[in-house]
């Protein structure tokens, strides 16, 4: 009997420690995700280190900025049509490609890639073997038979289900993704584990794409969605603040980088920090939209109509913030006011040559160091952005000219980069608000 009685404690005994080490390893499994308040990540210029001018690195840019005002504007005339199509047909046009690469390492063992940090949209994804169509990258393609914690992501998983376009193949989740350019991404849903910095995460849902086409995602391997989407970073990783500063693009030295900080480690306790509410846009959650209310030059303030900047019941209209285009876009009749006013109080000559490639130049004295122009500030909802004049005037003085780094647009309007630059932007999803810090970002 008592050899019984032993008999049933020691199996008692095995069946809690059981328990017990289970609940260790889940507690274990949380503590990978939780022991970080977030991480940092190395932003690079998709144009650093191609010993470009500070000029020749703004028309680049522009370039594809232009490309990328046309691509957001037609997601958001898309998705108006769409939301009133009685099909329920939902928004299959994404904004895509971006200014600034992030490394990031997938799978185990990891593998770096260089990906485009793109604030416009949600999805990440990666080009992934075997390729049906894969475009040239710098660094291999990742192969998930090479991971043992790669995962394909079921149909009836929910984040499959937040996908605009989805369907099933062999019960897995498939997608695509089509962007304003006609580029596409093709593949499946899977998880994996991402390393970011030091951090790893496990069981990130992301894009494996092979089929990809088009030419809007030359300088990385892929895009990292930090969108207000479930299918984000952000969201996926329920770290509801985010920010980051990006360095000059009058910053003639190439090798200083930018900076991403991800979850309480973002920067919002400095005492010069000013806060605007974000605005939602039922017809394109993802985007980060702001109130921008009236623009000062000088002393003046524009007459600019208080409907000019609102976001539009059917969804057009409005101002986003973005991180992927590179200079400010004002609605076509705001720019005209900006324009004119700007003109009449900088006492230069105005350059017509539009060699810049900008609406609104000037043209340079022999003596650059004493060149005055006129205060620009953005009233937003709560909050005045005072811009320093590197954030709005770019001066070249071997082409003898300067110009101001605001473009028109129909429609929509866009807070750009170059607006940004030496500002902590820091994006509170709790909140639902977006905060501006002055910051010497290359000192971070």
């Amino acid at each position: 009997m008592a050899n019984s009685s032993n008999f049933a404690y020691y199996i008692l005994f095995l069946f809690l420690s059981s328990i017990l080490f289970a609940l260790q390893v889940n507690s274990t499994s949380r503590h990978v995700l939780n022991n970080h308040k977030g991480f940092k990540v190395s932003l690079k210029h998709v144009d650093s280190g191609g010993n470009f001018t500070k000029f020749e690195r703004l028309q680049r840019a522009m370039e594809r900025g232009k490309s990328r005002l046309q691509r957001l504007s037609l997601v958001v005339n898309f998705a108006t049509l769409s939301s009133k199509d009685d099909s329920n047909v939902k928004s299959t046009i994404h904004a895509g490609n971006g200014e600034f690469l992030m490394e990031i390492s997938i799978g185990s063992p990891s593998e770096s890639y260089n990906a485009i940090m793109d604030t416009g949209s949600d999805l990440i994804w990666t080009q992934c073997k075997p390729c049906k169509e894969c475009f040239d990258q710098s660094t291999p393609i990742f192969d998930p038979s090479k991971s043992s914690t790669f995962e394909k992501i079921s149909c009836s998983n929910k984040l499959c289900e937040a996908l605009p376009t989805s369907s099933c193949g062999d019960s897995n989740c498939e997608y695509m993704y089509t962007y304003g350019d006609y580029s596409s991404s093709e593949g499946f849903l899977a998880k994996e584990t991402f390393t970011f910095g030091k951090v790893s995460i496990p069981n990130v849902a992301f894009g494996c794409g092979n089929d990809n086409e088009g030419s809007g995602f030359s300088q990385g391997a892929g895009l990292v969605g930090l969108g207000r989407g479930p299918l984000s970073l952000v969201s996926q990783l329920h770290m509801s603040k985010f920010s980051y500063c990006l360095t000059s693009i009058n910053d003639e030295a190439d090798s200083k980088s930018s900076t991403l900080l991800m979850g309480s480690i973002a920067h919002d306790d400095d005492k010069n920090i000013i806060t605007t509410p974000l605005v939602k846009n039922p017809t394109q959650p993802s985007f980060y939209y702001l109130s921008l209310q009236g623009i000062s030059v000088g002393d003046t303030q524009l007459p600019i109509k208080k409907s000019t900047f609102s976001l539009n019941q059917d969804g057009t209209g409005g101002m986003i913030i973005d991180s992927g285009t590179t200079i400010t876009y004002l609605e076509e009749n705001a720019f005209t006011l900006l324009k004119k006013e700007f003109s009449s109080q900088v006492n230069l000559p105005v350059d017509d040559s539009s060699s810049a490639g900008l609406d609104i130049c000037f043209k340079l004295p022999s003596d650059t160091n004493n060149i005055q122009v006129p205060k620009l500030v953005f009233h937003f909802e709560g909050a005045d952005m005072d811009f320093p004049a590197d954030n709005y005037m770019i001066a070249d003085s071997r082409m003898g000219i300067a110009c101001l780094a605001i473009g028109s647009s129909s429609g929509m309007s866009i807070l750009g980069n170059v607006q940004q630059q030496n500002m902590m932007v820091i994006h509170d999803l709790d909140k639902e608000t977006l905060s501006f810090v002055p910051t010497q970002c290359d000192k971070l």
